[in-house]
């Protein structure tokens, strides 16, 4: 199960406005392993993740003076690490089979996600791209991604061989992806393939 979002205190942002550098370390440790964790599922690379994390922790502190401690800042600082991974994705997406990996990462991970990290319409795409597979493909996908078995036991559980069970998951991830591709428009694209646009309603 997901773990909930991180809360702030307000006084603790109104601290961390002002330069207060042990705010600046609560607020680290508090939101550090969160981000450290999302990262690492899709990214899968210690250290560019650790190099972003990093970078967004440094840029909160240069735009300090930018914090409104009445507004959501969990979506603040998300926006900070998005813009640095999507410039990650953009160098990375040329590697045919990395991409492939990252947009299966993206699918299970929205299967698996319940809070409403991404906006409405990025939620609503990726949902219908899913219904929009073949039942069976459909099905090897979400017992692949959601439940988290292995291909011989989605094999056996559906009379298929493990070679089917492998070739109709590509498929299911294909589809997913060019059907987003199809639809969304400009970065939406990039946020919905990294689920790192967590623009909360």
């Amino acid at each position: 199960m997901p773990h909930p979002l991180p809360k702030v205190d307000t006084d603790l942002l109104r601290l961390l406005r002002d330069g207060n550098v042990t705010a600046f370390g609560k607020i680290y440790e508090t939101f550090a392993p969160v981000l450290y964790r999302r990262l690492l599922r899709l990214l899968k690379d210690t250290d560019t993740v650790e190099e972003i994390l990093q970078d967004t922790f440094l840029k909160l502190w240069e735009k300090r003076a930018h914090i409104d401690p009445e507004q959501a800042f969990t979506t603040y600082l998300y926006r900070i690490a998005d813009h640095l991974a999507i410039d990650v994705f953009r160098r990375i997406s040329r590697d045919k089979a990395l991409q492939q990996e990252l947009w299966a990462s993206t699918i299970s991970f929205y299967l698996h996600t319940e809070e409403t990290f991404l906006a409405k319409e990025q939620r609503q795409l990726i949902s219908t791209a899913i219904e929009r597979l073949p039942p069976k493909r459909k099905q090897i996908l979400i017992l692949c991604k959601l439940e988290d078995k292995s291909y011989q036991e989605v094999a056996e559980l559906m009379g298929i061989s493990v070679s089917t069970v492998s070739n109709q998951l590509v498929k299911a991830i294909k589809e997913v992806k060019n059907y987003i591709l199809r639809s969304a428009q400009g970065e939406h694209v990039v946020a919905v393939s990294l689920l790192l646009s967590f623009y909360i309603d």
